[in-house]
């Protein structure tokens, strides 16, 4: 279970779907081609598979912050 908080900002996505393709549960692409966090995808996920979308995303466009609030992704 992640204790992450993750957010996607839709004006940067590129819709290349890495983070649908590393973390299917957490992220899924709209009818747009843009990613959004699905609402339950956060509670079943690992800290890693969320961190390593996130790493992954071309774009930067997947904000994650830990528990405290301290941004993990992007560095």
């Amino acid at each position: 279970m992640s204790d992450l908080k993750v957010k996607v900002e839709p004006d940067l996505c590129a819709g290349c779907a890495v983070c649908e393709s590393s973390a299917p549960d957490v992220f899924k692409m709209d009818d747009n081609n843009i990613a959004v966090v699905l609402p339950d995808g956060l509670a079943a996920a690992a800290n890693d598979a969320v961190v390593e979308a996130a790493e992954g995303c071309p774009s930067e466009a997947i904000i994650v912050t830990d528990a405290t609030g301290k941004q993990v992704v992007p560095k």
